[in-house]
């Protein structure tokens, strides 16, 4: 079986995909900080790593076109917060980064905090926070 996951997507301007995420707090994995063909990040306390490819590279080795984000979304990348004031943050420092909401942070159901930004590429983020002693009882 697998011993870890990672995450590859396509990006427009490698430097403005770096910039953004570490203005968003990605942890930047040092391994690859300098590499001209690669952004990586860990997001969470998982360590879950995502690289990010010139669109050019990662056309190359997908073997497909490359989704068009403005017409449709290829993924929905959810980000576990603690509260609602962490949704709130990294919806600010976001947009602050250059990010789009498509969905502004608010409640959901009672139980739960979010809201949705689209990065500089197009990819779709969620941030959710939910209250588990809120949620309905089935």
């Amino acid at each position: 079986m697998a011993k870890e996951f990672w995450i590859n997507l396509p990006a427009k301007d490698l430097g403005k995909t770096r910039a953004f995420f570490k203005a968003i707090d990605f942890r930047e994995n040092s391994q690859f900080s300098e590499n001209p063909t690669m952004a990586s990040f860990f997001v969470g306390d998982k360590n879950v790593v995502v690289n990010f490819f010139p669109e050019t590279l990662f056309k190359s080795f997908s073997g497909n076109e490359i989704t068009d984000t403005a017409k449709g979304t290829e993924t929905l990348f959810s980000i576990d917060a603690q509260s609602p004031n962490e949704v709130d943050e990294l919806a600010n420092k976001a947009v602050a980064a250059g990010a789009v909401l498509y969905a502004q942070p608010g409640e959901k159901d009672g139980w739960m905090y979010g809201c949705g930004f689209s990065d500089p590429d197009g990819h779709r983020w969620n941030v959710l926070f939910m209250d588990f002693s809120k949620m309905p009882q089935q």
